[in-house]
């Protein structure tokens, strides 16, 4: 099934997803071995709104049914008025089952309205409250108002926004304005760029409200590592110095060194040119090296030439063109496999055009 997977936009091979269906057991796992408490929640919510007995179960485990259930039948009303899909209000009342017995004047509508007011859309009001749950119980005006208007004013537009808050969400819980703020203006004095801070806070938000101590001892780091200020890798290190403790980043370095055969001077030049390889986990960093070495084309040398080599995906980069790469020489259609920095950094499409495409009819049945 080679030829038909490499055609698939990532290269992988056709396999059943069984890391979604082991999470999907895992979150339900605790709550559909419950028995329900208050049968009568339970019915309420299975009968009258159409929820899945997990979730009913759930819930009637938590809650008591109320004297009078129109408050409820309000709360699930507003929210699908909003625009939840079911699945989004089942995730919410999976995580927080008692904000159907919050006030929807007091606690609910006034959080929608803050997103409403900054312009967000129904569906991205939906997917970020159903990915946070927790910001309907933060505080609007201390809380979600100041970080929407911060987030709103560093990134320009309600959509980059909304790509940030669906993968940290927590931020409208924290008050940015006690450190993310005094770290971004510092940043900016070191001679960072507003469009660089953005980018490096899509994929390290943590970072920018650590204690302002932390990053300025990381920017003294990376000075003292002779990463230049007016390099776009500074933020980078400076960045990635600061995601890990000062053991996790010896840790790090040690499995640069004894993993992949680093030198000292190899490490500040990977810090100076490719700061984004230290983001590497150990784990990944083994396997990578025993997938590439086990060609017998490669030694670990070429990690150290070009340290990118470990952000690529083993499943759906590396192995599926190793294997066809392996199919093609032992046909005696090749004779000598790509520089593996080439080989990495073609696209699909050229990996498929280049090494799949012209042999279909010499290697067919491998191929195929």
């Amino acid at each position: 099934m080679i030829c038909y997977a490499l055609r698939r936009k990532n290269l992988s091979f056709i396999s059943p997803n069984n890391f979604a269906f082991s999470i999907s057991l895992l979150y339900f796992s605790t709550s559909s071995c419950s028995k329900p408490n208050a049968p009568a929640v339970y019915d309420f919510l299975v009968q009258k709104h159409k929820f899945s007995h997990v979730v009913a179960s759930h819930v009637s485990s938590v809650l008591a049914f109320p004297k009078t259930p129109e408050n409820w039948n309000s709360i699930i009303s507003f929210f699908k008025g909003v625009g939840l899909t079911d699945t989004q209000l089942e995730r919410i009342l999976k995580i927080r089952p008692r904000l159907l017995s919050a006030s929807l004047e007091r606690t609910i509508q006034p959080k929608i309205a803050a997103f409403k007011d900054v312009g967000f859309s129904d569906n991205d009001i939906a997917d970020i409250i159903s990915k946070v749950p927790a910001v309907l119980h933060s505080s609007t005006n201390n809380k979600v108002v100041p970080a929407l208007s911060l987030l709103r004013g560093m990134f320009g537009s309600n959509e980059e926004v909304t790509k940030v808050l669906r993968k940290s969400g927590w931020l409208l819980l924290t008050d940015l304005n006690k450190n993310m703020v005094p770290n971004v203006i510092f940043l900016k004095s070191c001679g960072v760029s507003t469009e660089q801070i953005t980018m490096i806070f899509k994929y390290l938000p943590r970072f920018f409200i650590s204690k302002q101590e932390i990053v300025r001892r990381c920017v003294e780091k990376v000075d003292e590592m002779g990463v230049d200020r007016r390099s776009k890798m500074f933020v980078y290190a400076v960045a990635i110095v600061g995601s890990m403790t000062n053991g996790t980043w010896e840790l790090k370095l040690d499995a640069f060194r004894n993993i992949l055969g680093f030198s000292e001077d190899d490490i500040l030049r990977t810090v100076r040119q490719m700061p984004q390889a230290f983001s590497v986990s150990e784990d990944k960093i083994k396997k990578v090296k025993e997938v590439v070495l086990s060609t017998g084309k490669y030694d670990a040398s070429c990690f150290v030439r070009n340290p990118k080599l470990l952000m690529h995906s083993i499943e759906k980069r590396y192995k599926p063109r190793f294997e066809v790469l392996g199919i093609l020489e032992s046909r005696g259609v090749i004779k000598k496999w790509p520089c593996l920095t080439i080989l990495s950094k073609m696209t699909d499409d050229t990996f498929f055009n280049e090494f799949v495409a012209p042999y279909t009819n010499e290697v067919g049945d491998e191929l195929s």
